[in-house]
């Protein structure tokens, strides 16, 4: 079992109505000048916006508003974010939407008081010293950005899209009412959940294996979302399905998932450069890749993908066979993608396959020219993402 160091300062206020509590919130934390962040017309159309808008006011703070953020939230707009701070003296962020929408915010809060640009950040030219403070009001269960050190930006320019981590970013606080979640469109509830489910199969899936606690709650947190996604695409209004799958998005990604372990993150990072490229939706994108990613690497750590077949998709050990055992785990996990309407493949993503210049510009983009690896359970090279990507076509 790894050494570990836990860290979740983020205040949670969850439950119905609870986004009337936004006004004391910001206020508790020292907010006077608010950058109301959004995405697009949903929290608008809904009344969310209104209701934070009048939460704002009632308690005397006042506030400018961007909109606008896009899925794979995109450096010009953080740029345009941070102008208008510096313009409006702005010293508290709020932002209202999914992961998107906070990734934004945060890099914003980043760039703020940097006298550089911004993107050094992500670039590796410089380390983050300061952050404005970020609240979120969560309308997406997915990225669980409300709770973790992460932050994942795109550049415009040549579509690079990478992530940093810093403690300086976390939210103070995440105000969560499963209620504003009942519109969510099925693919973007699926999607969401997938994406869930994998920032704990990417801590899970470690070479450190003395960590019977964390298991369990891993293997809990994974097996509920499971088993209330469908749930949720058959009655989207059920508060009790959407509750469980809103907070399972926080818990799988403030490092709970973590403690004792060494997390993977090497479907992640190639994710990021398929949903850079070709504009899809994260979740879905993680899902055509997770399959050929595990059976890359399955033969190795056989133990462990035995483990999760076993006791996260419910199959039967066959202690004669235990690689079919881990492969038949893969396989439904296959099974249950197809079944929230994610896909397992490239192809069945985009359309069509991708060619083979497209994946060397992956590659070449996810390597850094040959520079990094990826990975911890099992290091890939250039090499090795190739042979992944091509796996995934």
């Amino acid at each position: 079992m790894k050494d570990f160091n836990f860290y979740a300062p983020t205040r949670v206020v969850f439950g119905s109505n609870a986004e009337k509590q936004i006004g004391s919130l910001v206020s508790a934390y020292g907010g006077h000048k608010i950058l109301l962040h959004y995405g697009g017309g949903s929290a608008e159309k809904s009344g969310l916006l209104n209701v934070v808008r009048t939460q704002l006011r009632d308690a005397g703070l006042s506030f400018v508003e961007l909109g606008g953020v896009v899925p794979n939230p995109l450096l010009s707009k953080v740029y345009e974010g941070i102008d208008l701070c510096r313009k409006h003296d702005v010293d508290f962020i709020l932002a209202v939407g999914g992961g998107s929408v906070i990734d934004s915010s945060k890099a914003i809060a980043y760039g703020v008081h940097y006298d550089g640009d911004v993107w050094d950040f992500w670039d590796g030219k410089a380390v983050p010293q300061q952050c404005l403070p970020v609240g979120t009001v969560l309308t997406i269960p997915a990225a669980g950005s409300e709770m973790s050190s992460s932050c994942v930006i795109t550049k415009d320019d040549g579509l690079l899209k990478r992530g940093i981590n810093s403690d300086l970013c976390r939210c103070k606080f995440a105000v969560m009412n499963p209620e504003r979640t009942y519109t969510l469109p099925s693919y973007q509830t699926a999607a969401g959940g997938t994406d869930i489910m994998m920032h704990t199969m990417e801590r899970y899936f470690s070479k450190y294996e003395e960590m019977t606690l964390t298991d369990g709650i891993a293997e809990s947190l994974m097996r509920t979302v499971k088993d209330v996604l469908p749930l949720v695409l058959k009655d989207p209004e059920n508060y009790r399905y959407r509750a469980q799958i809103m907070w399972a998005g926080s818990l799988a990604h403030n490092d709970l998932t973590e403690c004792g372990t060494e997390k993977d993150f090497a479907t992640h990072r190639l994710e990021h450069e398929l949903s850079a490229l070709f504009g899809v939706t994260h979740g879905a994108g993680l899902a055509a890749l997770w399959p050929s990613w595990a059976r890359f690497v399955m033969d190795r750590h056989l133990n462990r993908f035995v483990q999760f077949a076993v006791n996260v998709m419910g199959v039967t050990n066959d202690f004669a066979n235990p690689r079919q055992t881990a492969l038949s785990g893969i396989e439904a996990v296959e099974k249950f993608y197809h079944e929230i309407g994610m896909p397992t493949s490239i192809h069945e993503l985009l359309g069509r396959e991708i060619t083979e210049e497209e994946l060397e510009v992956m590659v070449d983009k996810c390597s850094r020219g040959g520079k990094i690896t990826v990975g911890a359970m099992e290091v890939l090279g250039q090499n090795e993402m190739r042979e992944i990507y091509r796996m995934a076509r």
